[in-house]
């Protein structure tokens, strides 16, 4: 028999049980965040039309998607490469059965054929929330609120959201007389903090800014201050852009909302330089940061779009929406030692131990008991040393040991052993389900 080495694809991660767990448990903060504000959930298939998947074009996308055409079949398949795509198919499709502003959550694996390189996937986990059909600015201010609670419950130290306006920047540049140029500068402020001076100033250069435009943006960018501060410095700089004075209120129409909401302020600030490279987003833009862990990057963006599903319907949907993902944050985080706990190897924190095979009949009553309480139970079914069920036992984490001999089964009772402490009681059925809860 010839055997085939087990090995996954490249790019494309797994973990072992502990990881899996503290990875859901993420993932459930993250979904029961977004129902707490009364998102939908949505899911879409994994494959879309390649038609419909690529209608926007573009070389660089194109390169990165799976796309196959089955055998027999003139219908070519792609692989989703982001959720927002399918949202805007999905919307379109969907457009006379749905109720607009329509708030969704999308929790799923998108799949991207990229370089493999260290942290980063070709299949990963995004966790999107949109609104779509409303144009708000008090929508604009929930997404911040919503980012700030679920990365309270991560308790992964204090992080930064970073806030700024698109029609600002677009605004200034076409006041300097750039608007032609405006996306590709966009572009070269979205990654600032990946070049050197000389490299900012060069690749400004090379789209034909002049010394002036380039002191112009450096110095605009790089306004400094408290939220009020820096609004306050925007209102006050004459540029003659309607486009700049509506982004400029809009943004201040954000701050405010947020400031109502009782976000503590130290959590977002107006940052200038997040300009988010993609041509999509129009007004509101978001980045998150964690302030003690610099390096793992941006954790959650987003922003404003004017119209997501122009490719599919004459109708015009704006929108705003974030995504956070997860599995890059994940994997960033687990490089951290002691930042994300991996010693659970199970959902479950009691296991039922009978003694020997006699009291089986009883165990099996407590573990039903005790699941029927809610309470996540693992039953030892085999019948071995109890020195090899409790090194079982601590292996997995456990954080309770419930043990059945003959006297528990006689009394009516079960021994209760706490395995961080490991303090030993008796005590009665409804006693132990009072003590786990």
């Amino acid at each position: 028999m010839t055997r085939v080495e087990p090995r996954r694809p490249g790019g494309f991660a797994e973990f072992l049980p502990g990881e899996q767990i503290a990875f859901n448990a993420m993932l459930t903060t993250i979904r029961d965040t977004y129902e707490k504000y009364g998102y939908a959930p949505l899911d879409t298939p994994d494959l879309e039309r390649t038609e419909v998947l690529l209608a926007k074009g573009g070389g660089e996308t194109e390169q990165q998607v799976y796309s196959f055409t089955r055998e027999g079949s003139k219908t070519s398949l792609t692989l989703r490469y982001d959720l927002t795509v399918p949202l805007a198919r999905y919307v379109a499709e969907h457009e006379s059965d749905l109720t607009f502003p329509f708030r969704r959550y999308h929790i799923g694996k998108v799949h991207r054929a990229e370089r493999q390189q260290k942290g980063r996937f070709r299949e990963f986990y995004q966790c999107d929330i949109d609104v779509i059909g409303s144009e708000s600015p008090l929508v604009d201010a929930e997404f911040p609120a919503i980012i700030n609670e679920i990365f309270e419950s991560f308790n992964f130290g204090e992080f930064t959201i970073r806030l700024n306006n698109r029609m600002i920047l677009t605004g200034f540049f076409e006041g300097l007389g750039l608007r032609d140029v405006s996306a590709e500068v966009l572009r070269v402020i979205d990654k600032i903090d990946k070049l050197s001076g000389e490299a900012f100033v060069s690749e400004l250069s090379a789209l034909g800014l002049n010394d002036m435009h380039i002191a112009r943006v450096h110095d605009f960018i790089g306004i400094r201050g408290s939220n009020s501060e820096i609004l306050e410095k925007l209102k006050t700089i004459d540029i003659p852009s309607e486009q700049y004075h509506q982004g400029v209120a809009k943004l201040a129409a954000v701050i405010d909302a947020l400031q109502a909401m009782g976000i503590p302020e130290s959590r977002y600030c107006v940052d200038l330089r997040i300009a988010r490279g993609l041509d999509y987003y129009t007004s509101t833009v978001y980045e998150t940061t964690l302030d003690e862990y610099p390096d793992v990057g941006s954790v959650c963006s987003g922003g404003r779009y004017d119209n997501l599903a122009d490719n599919y319907t004459k109708t015009e949907l704006p929108g705003v929406g974030i995504s956070i993902g997860l599995s890059r944050l994940f994997a960033k985080l687990r490089e951290i030692p002691g930042l994300i706990s991996v010693d659970r190897q199970s959902p479950a924190n009691v296991i039922v131990v009978p003694i020997s095979s006699d009291q089986n009949k009883y165990a099996i009553e407590v573990s039903a008991l005790l699941r029927g309480a809610a309470i996540s139970t693992v039953l030892f079914a085999d019948d071995v040393a109890m020195k090899k069920k409790f090194r079982y036992a601590d292996k997995m984490g456990f954080a309770y040991v419930v043990i059945v001999g003959d006297d528990e089964v006689q009394a009516g009772t079960v021994s209760l052993k706490d395995m961080e402490t490991g303090d030993a009681k008796t005590v009665s059925k409804q006693d132990l389900i009072a003590r786990l809860k």
